[in-house]
């Protein structure tokens, strides 16, 4: 091989390689305080109260995942379902966005599919496919930032759907793709 063609390919490799550094870096200034990432949850329907540490020293801590799953579950049938990490991170994002710690108000996290259909025959509102069933979104409020400002927040994340639904007083985010869309 040549030395022009080996310098080339060097040269290849280290873009690649500073792009995947490139890459990882959101997350870094995401999450400055890298050894701890807490989350608190207030479920409006059960009454339960959540305040974890969910991620520390580089991991996610499997009681606490499951003390979440527990706090998250359908209130309606008491199912439980894995909630993915990836939304709690998108939580911790958000608090960092509108610079607040309380707890999140939680007024649907995980949804059976019993409960989705039910809430899609008597809602338009509620996708038949909703991302609730998968553990993958969430519906919030939090106390001291008015809901314009949590969806703005949301939106200027880019991670997921953002829903607003000012009448009813939430906020969904969930981590599927990019979109956004206003309910009552």
């Amino acid at each position: 091989m040549s030395l022009a063609r080996r310098a080339l390919l060097r040269s290849g490799l280290g873009l690649v390689a500073g792009a995947a550094g490139l890459a990882a870096a959101p997350l870094a200034l995401a999450f400055p305080e890298a050894s701890v990432r807490r989350l608190s949850f207030d479920n409006l329907h059960t009454g339960e109260r959540l305040d974890v540490a969910y991620w520390e020293n580089g991991a996610y801590v499997p009681d606490a995942l499951a003390a979440v799953k527990r706090v998250l579950r359908d209130f309606r049938t008491g199912d439980e379902h894995f909630i993915e990490p990836g939304l709690l991170d998108l939580l911790t994002s958000l608090s960092g966005q509108v610079e607040r710690r309380g707890a999140y108000k939680v007024i649907s996290g995980y949804r059976s599919p019993l409960t989705n259909a039910m809430l899609h025959e008597h809602s338009g509102q509620v996708a038949s496919g909703s991302l609730h069933m998968q553990g993958k979104a969430i519906d919030i409020s939090l106390d001291g930032v008015a809901l314009p400002h949590l969806r703005d927040a949301a939106l200027g994340l880019r991670r997921g759907g953002v829903g607003f639904y000012p009448t009813s007083g939430f906020v969904h985010v969930d981590v599927g793709r990019v979109r956004q869309w206003n309910g009552a």
